[in-house]
């Protein structure tokens, strides 16, 4: 299985699987890409690091859907290292149903809060906000809605009394490396992906 991610920030769960990848434990998995709608972030800077393929998609700084010329430079560019699956990790973008079409659905995004709930930005701080009992992320389908996808998984942590957001996101993000190391290594191992 091939694997593009693409990402808009630190890069922190691309650079768990690349590591993963490095050190034989991404089973299956022939070849990871990273593809960036920012140029200087430190997530392309991993490419390096890694000696993986990585490039920036100029996207318009307006706007959250990438849509348009915008959409088809893309696809293209995607397109062209042909993936088995698309990872939208810390991408802060909305990827259109032509972008979906195009690669069959195949297109998995991880969010940092337990699904249906807390759907779209700041996911972390709204449910810390809220105080709820337990949090989390999960790792979905990607559709035409926001987080809105039929769910593969989720890992569920309890919110500590007193606890402040720094630690409630530091652990939040530990448990998202984890579950999305364990989702590749599933499909990459059975190949079952969606098909729309």
């Amino acid at each position: 299985m091939k694997i593009s991610i693409l990402g808009s920030g630190k890069g922190s769960n691309a650079k768990y699987l690349l590591s993963e990848f490095k050190n034989g434990k991404l089973s299956n998995v022939q070849d990871i890409s990273l593809f960036s709608d920012s140029e200087n972030s430190q997530f392309l800077k991993l490419a390096s690091e890694f000696g993986c393929y990585g490039k920036h998609v100029p996207t318009p700084t307006k706007g959250s859907v990438i849509k348009g010329t915008y959409e088809t430079d893309w696809i293209n560019s995607l397109s062209k290292l042909q993936p088995d699956l698309i990872i939208l990790a810390g991408f802060m973008r909305i990827v259109g149903i032509n972008f979906i079409n195009h690669f069959d659905g195949n297109i998995i995004n991880l969010h940092p809060s337990l699904l249906p709930h807390f759907k779209g930005l700041n996911a972390i701080e709204n449910a810390f906000k809220m105080n709820v009992a337990r949090t989390g992320c999960t790792v979905h389908w990607v559709d035409n809605t926001i987080d809105g996808g039929d769910i593969i998984a989720q890992a569920s942590i309890q919110v500590f009394k007193n606890e402040s957001l720094e630690s409630l996101t530091s652990r939040i993000h530990s448990q998202e490396h984890f579950i999305l190391s364990q989702v590749v290594c599933a499909l990459a191992d059975t190949h079952v992906l969606k098909k729309t």
